[in-house]
């Protein structure tokens, strides 16, 4: 069976993460993604291991967008390609002459995906920004504190990954309505925006979900004997249930929705429990208990999880050692193409 995006050409003018990893979600799913990267290459190759992740089994074409052949050797690959994703700041592409609606003059159909850190319009849509100014302004990174009250840095960069995973979706949507009706689109992905979609609850219960937030036993994280952690998630009664009587200890089933502090004795009591047993015992117990109870893993070990092996391989991820373009690898074969179709 061929992969569910085949014979989709998608040309990217993205850099750094959340376009390569929206356009790599694509590729793992059959789409031929054709990296246009400027002479000295695309900055995120200067760290290696995010540009293997996010840009294996691509294609790799180098142009000069800043001289005008350069300009007409990306319209004549768009002219045959299906979407274009772009992430410099709103109006560079229109500039350089390869802005939505000019491309649509030799590709009417074409899905046009901006990414940036505030879209395409709005009060702040010309600023310089980060991931880390998303998570801020989206109010993600307040319901990150320490014991303090103070944000924590986050060690992923939520929104680019994010906001890629959005642009994925978008793309595949407008790709469908294409389908149908013939139509192309420009698709404005926000970063921030998309960020702040997360928190749409907030917007009615600004105090947030205190359930969710580690204030219950039932669902908490919890320290092993060997210094490593378990999440326990058992937020319905039957599993908290499977969880105290598989502890041996059915006198906690009164403390469903109990609090997780210092002064609930039950509380004291499962941390003592967890610090019984190192991680992996708890995992296999874990396990037979079927209580919502889960490792919290390295990444070093997550890429051995026998689940997470099972899930990558299901979504077109099984091989994340393919190998990523040499800087320019295929230039000549597809623009000697292009020029052919000329």
């Amino acid at each position: 069976m061929k992969p569910l995006l085949h014979g989709i050409r998608i040309i990217d003018f993205s850099w750094y993460l959340p376009g390569p990893f929206a356009t790599q979600r694509l590729a793992d799913r059959g789409a031929e993604v054709i990296k246009v990267e400027p002479p000295g290459g695309d900055p995120g190759r200067r760290m290696p291991a995010v540009f293997q992740a996010y840009n294996r089994g691509k294609k790799s074409v180098v142009i000069d967008l800043k001289q005008r052949a350069g300009i007409e050797s990306a319209l004549r690959l768009i002219a045959d390609a299906d979407v274009v994703v772009e992430s410099f700041r709103p109006g560079v592409m229109t500039q350089l002459g390869l802005g939505y609606e000019q491309v649509r003059r030799v590709k009417p159909d074409i899905v046009y995906c901006s990414l940036s850190g505030y879209g395409q319009t709005g009060p702040m849509s010309g600023l310089a920004s980060h991931d880390l100014n998303y998570v801020s302004l989206s109010g993600a990174l307040s319901q990150i504190k320490d014991d303090k009250g103070s944000p924590v840095h986050p060690a992923l960069t939520w929104a680019d990954l994010i906001g890629g995973i959005a642009a994925s979706e978008a793309i595949t949507t407008a790709l469908f309505r294409r389908e149908r009706s013939g139509e192309g689109a420009h698709l404005d992905i926000s970063l921030t925006g998309v960020m702040a979609s997360l928190m749409a609850h907030y917007r009615y219960q600004p105090e947030g979900i205190p359930f969710l937030s580690g204030q219950v036993v039932n669902y908490a994280i919890y320290e092993t004997a060997d210094g490593r952690y378990v999440s326990l998630a058992a937020l319905e009664e039957k599993f908290w249930e499977r969880f105290c009587k598989r502890s041996g200890r059915e006198d906690w089933l009164k403390a469903y929705f109990s609090p997780a502090t210092d002064e609930n004795p039950v509380y004291e009591e499962i941390k003592r429990w967890f610090r019984s047993r190192p991680l992996q015992d708890w995992e296999a117990w874990g396990r037979e208990a079927d209580c919502c109870l889960t490792p919290v893993l390295e990444p070093e070990e997550v890429w051995q999880h026998p689940q997470v092996k099972h899930d990558i391989g299901n979504i077109g991820m099984s091989s994340p050692n393919a190998q990523v373009p040499e800087l320019g690898a295929h230039t000549e074969a597809l623009l000697k193409h292009t020029e052919k179709v000329d």
